[in-house]
Parts: C-alpha cells; sequence; structure tokens
C-alpha cells in the first residue's frame, strides 16, 4: 500500500530543490543566452551543459523510479526558448520526483543491471544533491567570468522557508 504523506524532511528538501531549480533558471532567463557557454577554471563544461545535465539526471532519476524507459537526453540550450523550454521540462520532472517520496522505500533497480539497485530513497536523497551541487558550478562558472547573477544565498533554504511563507 502507498502512502501518500510522505517523509516531512524529504518532501520539504524535494520541494526546495524544485524551487531553487526554477530559480537557478530564472536568474539564467534574464542574462545574455551567451551566458551559458561560460565555464569555470578547469572545468571544459559551459553552464549551459551542466544545466542540460541535471535535467538528463532527472530523467534519469525519475523513469529509474518509475520504471519507464528514459527518454533521449537532451542538449544545452541554445536561446532563450530552449532555456525555458528545458526550465519547463525539469519543474515537470522535479514534480514527479516529488511524487515518489510517497511511495514504498523499497530497492530500485538501476537500469544498467551491473549497477545494482538502490533504496528508493537514496535515489531521491542523491537527486537533491546532484542538482544542488551542480547550481552551485554554474554559479562558478558565472562568477569566474565575472557574472555575478546566481547568488547561491538566496538560493537556499532559509530563503526557500521565507518564500514558502515559513520564514521569520
Amino acid at each position: 500500500m502507498t502512502n501518500t504523506i510522505p517523509d516531512p524532511t524529504l518532501d520539504r528538501l524535494l520541494r526546495h530543490m524544485a524551487w531553487a531549480n526554477a530559480q537557478l533558471v530564472d536568474r539564467l532567463l534574464e542574462q545574455p543566452i551567451e551566458t551559458l557557454a561560460l565555464t569555470a577554471p578547469r572545468n571544459e563544461w559551459s553552464a549551459g551543459r551542466i544545466l542540460a545535465h541535471i535535467l538528463n539526471a532527472a530523467q534519469g532519476y525519475t523513469t529509474r523510479l518509475e520504471g519507464v524507459p528514459r527518454p533521449p537526453n537532451v542538449e544545452p540550450p541554445a536561446s532563450t526558448e530552449e532555456l525555458a523550454d528545458l526550465g519547463a521540462r525539469l519543474a515537470d520532472y522535479d514534480a514527479r520526483l516529488r511524487r515518489q517520496a510517497t511511495e514504498p522505500d523499497v530497492l530500485v533497480s538501476h537500469p544498467d543491471p551491473a549497477r545494482g539497485s538502490d533504496l528508493r530513497s537514496t535515489v531521491l536523497a542523491q537527486m537533491i544533491h546532484h542538482a544542488t551541487e551542480h547550481r552551485a558550478q554554474i554559479a562558478a562558472a558565472l562568477a569566474t567570468n565575472g557574472n555575478d547573477a546566481i547568488d547561491l544565498d538566496a538560493l537556499d533554504l532559509w530563503e526557500y522557508a521565507e518564500a514558502e511563507g515559513q520564514g521569520q
């Protein structure tokens, strides 16, 4: 039987992840599209490629948990329209991931049998951390090139609590 009430901490972290991802995309939409080509020193991945990777990972984690085929990977956005579409798709996958928190915490097989199985909660926690790490990489790529559009402190849980109306 499915527990429709998720763990409150996990649910809050998943809501925060979705909010922070949306905030990141919104801030990037305010920048010239060329901003997505910026990289950090010693990192060949551009901000746009990292953002596409966040979506590709969300697709992979979600479809793994849902037991459905994974769609093809997306390419980095090359226009404002593609960036907005990526943001909408990411929001959809983030919502689907959140729904997975109400499912039983059972072992879920990896599509590659050599990689074994993980608990549903492990996959969800990994997605949360994965998105956080890559939002930081995007902020670093911009900041090392003199663009401070992504303020990570404005994307933290304290700011999310304020945005959600549950802060001080």
